[in-house]
């Protein structure tokens, strides 16, 4: 009998050690600059031509179209990088000496399911973690395991289970998947 209660203490415990054994998510100050997608939106401000200053979206090809220039590929560069390369677009024969500056207005949304109050899709902010993310979708239901989280990022074609901390990242377009708790 005591044989029996030791060895289910002990699948007991391999079970809770193997839950604290799930990384955490973290990023590598490469992956923290913001790469600009489709879904995104940039204000475009060109210092001194009205005309080319304006809202414009990123296409799902990960395009924008530009006056003058046509279309420009954003997709995967960075804010710094993509006015890097619209500067050298319009220095084209097009402006003397461009003065440009390129914000994000909308970030591309990202996915909650699973075990929360509203699961669906939600604007991002810059700085969101998995906690806040859960409280814009009506918190943790009774059932939820609120110390796992799978996510997939958009770049990625599968899901990963991670440790929930205070700081776990979510970046834009990444789907959230909140599980159920084992009872």
């Amino acid at each position: 009998m005591i044989r029996i209660l030791v060895v289910a203490a002990a699948l007991a415990l391999s079970g809770c050690a193997s839950a604290g054994a799930l990384p955490a998510l973290s990023i590598s100050p490469d992956e923290a600059v913001y790469r600009l997608g489709s879904g995104d939106q940039l204000k475009i401000t060109v210092y001194g031509e009205e005309n080319l200053s304006g809202n414009y979206p990123v296409n799902g090809e990960g395009n924008i179209s530009f006056p003058l220039i046509d279309e420009l590929k954003v997709a995967g560069l960075s804010i710094s990088e993509f006015e890097k390369v619209l500067t050298e677009a319009l220095s084209q024969g097009i402006l003397n000496d461009p003065n440009i500056s390129v914000e994000v207005t909308n970030y591309r949304p990202y996915y909650i399911l699973g075990e929360v109050g509203k699961p669906g899709e939600f604007s991002y902010v810059d700085g969101l973690t998995i906690f806040s993310a859960v409280a814009r979708a009506g918190g943790f239901t009774y059932r939820a395991a609120q110390k796992r989280v799978y996510i997939r990022h958009k770049s990625e074609k599968d899901e990963k289970l991670y440790r929930v901390d205070g700081g776990t990242p979510v970046q834009p377009g990444d789907t959230i998947r909140i599980p159920e708790r084992a009872f």
